[in-house]
């Protein structure tokens, strides 16, 4: 498993996953630049995504949707703040009406992805940065960390 750990910053209001990838971060990078292949770890195996649109440069906006094991679809948006390929990416994630089109842009949480090259390979690290301690204690609630964790994870089948 990629993953090396998961920090809940209370103070700061974030979530922080590190993962060691054995893949150059260019690679790594197209897992998170083609919509096809994001759609294929985004969501951890219980609630897969499909992202319909991503467009990741500065300003870009994507559209997804999880399916849970019921058939239930949560659908969620992203605002790309940020691009330099293949080392960081920022944007924005909320969630979406039944239209994918954002229900609230101010109730997101805005994350940091950073790849740096280590002699294995690419270390990740996603932070998530909360509005307040309500959205953290919300996201904790459905099960953020796990749901990262167990995304993540599959990405190391992606890249072999």
């Amino acid at each position: 498993m990629p993953v090396v750990s998961t920090t809940r910053d209370t103070d700061a209001l974030t979530l922080t996953l590190v993962a060691d990838l054995a893949a150059p971060a260019e690679k790594v990078w197209e897992l998170w630049e083609d919509a096809h292949k994001l759609s294929q770890w985004w969501g951890p195996p219980s609630w897969p995504a499909t992202f319909v649109t991503h467009e990741l440069t500065e300003g870009g906006e994507s559209r997804y949707y999880m399916t849970g094991p019921d058939g239930e679809q949560a659908k969620g948006w992203w605002t790309t703040t940020t691009v330099t390929s293949p080392w960081l990416i920022e944007f924005d994630d909320g969630f979406a009406g039944p239209d994918g089109e954002p229900l609230d842009r101010s109730d997101c949480t805005h994350n940091v992805v950073t790849l740096a090259t280590t002699d294995g390979g690419t270390r990740m690290t996603i932070t998530a940065h909360f509005r307040d301690g309500t959205q953290m204690e919300q996201m904790g609630a459905m099960d953020m960390e796990q749901g990262l964790t167990e995304a993540v994870s599959q990405m190391d089948d992606l890249l072999a």
